[in-house]
């Protein structure tokens, strides 16, 4: 199976408000791809779709050839846009849940990169800034060997240098026959880990192309293409 991640003529309506219509999407393994729209354009409600949180109001939705269910719930990882962790828990605590949770959790590779930052795991989850809690919450989501990643806006709201140090550890600890799809809208700092794009307003696909096509065909950047399809 090439595509890990498929729509097929999937609509989400909430109400009266429509969040995806007749999407019909593939998406390659092995790829790092950015969801990219303004916000309330449906990016957060395609990966919650993804992970099996909301089900379509029409069309279907396949991860590795498999309808969502706890078979794809298992190769999929998923890092919210809301902060999931356990504020009284201590950060070794919140290790040994994923460890106990999640059987494909890397319990080496998370204290390798909660020693790289020197995180203190003896401190409860509220005392730590919100920049430290963000790579907490990275690390336990990275440090699963999942199939795909789901990572719903992961580096807004930090300081620069944190952005830095999460897209490395993005690029550097996932296994290479995997996917990532990061949804954001901070384009210029996820550009340089791409290899592919899909541009989404108002519910609906507006381009979906590699990075390199974009580059040589209109010989433009990702951020300065975006720019120009959702300017005001």
């Amino acid at each position: 199976m090439e595509n890990i991640f498929e729509c097929k003529n999937v609509s989400k309506i909430y109400k009266n408000a429509i969040a995806l219509a007749n999407v019909n999407l593939t998406v390659k393994k092995g790829r790092i791809v950015g969801l990219l729209g303004p916000n309330g354009s449906g990016k957060t409600t395609m990966i919650k779709l993804a992970n099996g949180l909301l089900t379509p109001t029409a069309g279907e939705i396949l991860i590795d050839g498999m309808p969502i269910g706890i078979e794809t719930k298992r190769i999929v990882s998923y890092l919210p846009d809301r902060n999931f962790l356990v504020p009284w828990m201590t950060t070794n605590q919140m290790v040994n849940y994923f460890a106990d949770f999640f059987p494909d959790f890397r319990r080496e590779r998370a204290d390798g990169m909660l020693e790289n930052l020197g995180i203190d795991r003896t401190k409860k989850i509220k005392t730590l800034s919100k920049g430290t809690q963000e790579k907490v919450a990275l690390i336990l989501v990275m440090s699963r060997e999942a199939r795909l990643y789901l990572l719903d806006e992961p580096i807004a709201g930090v300081d620069p240098a944190t952005r830095d140090y999460i897209l490395r550890t993005i690029i550097s600890n996932y296994n290479e026959d995997a996917t990532i799809i990061i949804s954001t809208h901070l384009i210029s700092d996820v550009e340089q880990v791409l290899s592919d794009v899909i541009f989404i307003n108002r519910g609906e696909i507006v381009l979906c192309d590699t990075v390199d096509n974009i580059r040589e065909q209109k010989g433009t950047s990702v951020d300065q293409l975006f720019r120009e399809v959702f300017k005001c």
